[in-house]
């Protein structure tokens, strides 16, 4: 009974006052906005991917014009100075001072390092050669990854990343032309392949205190500093090559380097590295697409298989260990949900 005799009923869960929505409500915008989180680092990778293709496309286009330490410098300059311009209108504040040596580790390692050695190795080895040999670098990522943090060796990443390593192989043999190579060039891709793996791992706890955007800038900047005994290079062959390899320089500084860089460690924080890193096995056949659109350069029969064994080798790794244990047992294979 209520309140002067009147009666009282209490009210149903679903009517008390603060209570939540119904499961059936809420059923409908969760997984909706869980589902956004989890594909936006995926658009960043893709467009990543997208743009280092065009690099390497890029890249072989003004070799003859640029030399691999001016076109380093270039490039790096651009993306500094654009990423600098963004961060001045955003205030972020600056890294932590126990990140810093993490940071010039990577700008020196990554940002220095990977692309003069990338750069030099092109004119010593030809580009089959080369890249099956900077492609170890995803491996050694997963291996540093397993260990150093501590996202150990799930099936799915080794069965992809073995596929997608063997895609490459094949991509490697059939642009091969077995008449430019020498030691030199196979250590230059090495280190490379080193310094990229080691940058990652040094960059994904960073990542975590400070954004992409500002990571991205500060070892750009250090790259930049490392590159500044090819400035006379650089403005003696840009002065003498015309419009066309000095925009070929700009786009380099703004799409592969300051986006690129920026998305994948945008992606980078919100993925396992080893998981990430082996989605760089897209970068080959999507170079061949773009070379074959862009420059004229028809691939070979074979380089198209190897750019399917990569995307196979990728699928394999997106997917969760339990499918991925299913799909090599089983005959027929279900579909992701």
């Amino acid at each position: 009974m209520g309140v002067g005799g009147k009666s009282y009923r209490a009210p149903m869960s679903s009517e008390r006052v603060g209570a939540a929505d119904p499961p059936e409500r809420r059923v409908t915008t969760l997984p909706t906005s869980a589902r956004t989180a989890a594909l936006l680092p995926v658009g960043a990778m893709a467009v990543t991917v997208l743009l280092w293709a065009s690099a390497f496309v890029a890249i072989r286009h003004l070799g003859p014009t640029v030399s691999p330490g001016a076109l380093t410098l270039g490039r790096l300059t651009v993306g500094s100075v654009v990423l600098g311009a963004v961060l001045l209108t955003r205030r972020e504040a600056w890294p932590r001072r126990a990140d810093w040596p993490r940071l010039i580790a990577i700008g020196v390692l990554w940002f220095a390092v990977y692309n003069l050695a990338l750069n030099a190795a092109e004119h010593r080895v030809d580009a089959g050669t080369a890249a099956m040999l900077v492609n170890i670098g995803p491996v050694l990522l997963a291996l540093l990854a397993g260990m150093r943090l501590g996202e150990g060796f799930p099936r799915p990443l080794i069965v992809g990343s073995a596929i997608g390593f063997g895609g490459v192989v094949v991509i490697g043999v059939a642009t091969s032309t077995g008449t430019r190579a020498d030691v030199w060039g196979v250590v230059l891709c090495v280190v490379a392949a080193v310094a990229y793996a080691v940058a990652v791992i040094l960059q994904k706890p960073v990542l975590s205190r400070s954004s992409s955007l500002m990571v991205t800038w500060v070892a750009c900047t250090v790259g930049v500093v490392v590159c500044l005994p090819f400035a006379p290079q650089l403005v003696s062959e840009l002065a003498a090559a015309g419009a066309g390899p000095v925009s070929g320089v700009v786009y380099l500084g703004l799409g592969p380097t300051a986006l690129g860089f920026t998305l994948w460690g945008y992606a980078l924080a919100r993925t396992n590295a080893g998981r990430l890193g082996a989605t760089t096995y897209l970068v080959p056949p999507v170079a061949i697409v773009l070379g074959w659109v862009l420059l004229g350069e028809v691939p070979p029969a074979l380089a198209l298989l190897g750019g399917a064994l990569c995307l196979v080798g990728v699928w394999v790794t997106r997917r969760p260990a339990a499918a991925t244990a299913t799909a090599t047992a089983s005959v027929a294979l279900s579909p992701e949900p």
